[in-house]
């Protein structure tokens, strides 16, 4: 099953079913979370409730997707009422080529970057047997649910950014029930979108080159057994032309890491596990433009495309170029 998330021309919000070339909208929930949340709450079954609110209006899923429509895309999943407790992250260094990439942006003469020893740990002790806990990942944070962005929307450079490059990437979705046990939704294309010119400078600059925004959609895939092997294509256009192009692989059977090890220490902090909260969580890329010298402008097009994720997630890059100002600290009165 996948589904989408819409604005419609009176900027209200709507969920809609894929089905072949149609988007078929449901009449009985307008946000994905509160879906997922009822499912949840009541031990429903998330197909029935969604059949049972398919109404008579379908939109032509190829006309939205381009933009030709008055619709616009929302991030295929979000918390709809308090973006602080959605939480935005990822898991770095678990594709050999990202390792590799990250590894020449940071060698410095030593035999074996701290990035390679991470990422041959995960080779390793990544995959651990049934039942047992395998070795820490790096992970990072992005942001609360503001720095999410959907389908056509662009990926800014801030002010204080050195530069903005996209990161093809398949993000899991989950929820956090009443009982505080994480919930796997699903699976979504995602743009993880990072400041790569800061990372270089020094490794120690991957935490803040991550806090920037990123986008996830167009289509949440509800399939627990899509993450195994996932092939795709991530493509640079720069004025219509394809700038830069690579084929992309992605799933555990192209990663050092379990997908169960990933959410294990994702999840084993308990302030990941609030009642109620809404986590998006990156799982790492194998190529991005930034490792073959490509410098993204304003007004480039970031495609990425898993077929098997449905329809491709096309974000373009906003540049300012108003001056960085300070930000001034307000002392209580």
């Amino acid at each position: 099953m996948r589904l989408v998330q819409l604005l419609n021309p009176n900027n209200d919000r709507k969920v809609a079913q894929v089905k072949g070339d149609k988007l078929l909208l449901l009449t009985n929930y307008i946000t994905i979370y509160d879906l997922v949340m009822d499912t949840v709450k009541n031990q429903k079954e998330l197909a029935a409730l969604v059949k049972e609110g398919i109404g008579s209006e379908w939109l032509d899923y190829q006309k939205v997707w381009e933009g030709k429509s008055p619709w616009k895309w929302l991030p295929c999943f979000d918390h709809p009422r308090d973006v602080n407790n959605c939480m935005v992250s990822g898991t770095g260094l678990t594709h050999k080529a990202s390792a590799e990439n990250r590894d020449k942006m940071n060698a410095a003469g030593e035999s074996q970057t701290d990035s390679m020893k991470i990422y041959f740990m995960g080779e390793e002790k990544g995959k651990p047997a049934k039942g047992e806990i395998g070795v820490q990942p790096e992970w990072f944070y992005k942001g609360n649910g503001t720095v999410l962005k959907g389908h056509l929307d662009k990926l800014d450079v801030p002010l204080y950014a050195l530069d903005g490059g996209e990161e093809p990437e398949i993000a899991g979705v989950y929820v956090i029930n009443e009982e505080g046990v994480p919930v796997r939704i699903g699976f979504a294309t995602g743009n993880e979108y990072s400041d790569h010119v800061m990372e270089k400078i020094n490794y120690l600059y991957l935490a803040p080159s991550k806090i920037r925004s990123c986008s996830i959609g167009p289509e949440l895939v509800i399939d627990e057994v899509i993450f195994q092997d996932i092939s795709g294509n991530v493509k640079i256009k720069r004025d219509k032309k394809t700038l830069w192009e690579k084929a992309v692989k992605t799933g555990e059977a192209n990663m050092a890491h379990s997908l169960e090890n990933l959410e294990y220490h994702h999840f084993k902090y308990a302030n990941h596990r609030v009642p109620g909260q809404a986590h998006i969580h990156f799982f790492g890329t194998g190529a991005f433009s930034f490792g073959d010298g490509i410098k993204l402008k304003d007004g480039d097009e970031m495609l990425v495309d898993w077929p098997q994720m449905g329809k491709p997630l096309v974000n373009k890059l906003a540049e300012h170029s108003a001056p960085e100002t300070l930000i001034k600290v307000v002392p209580i009165k």
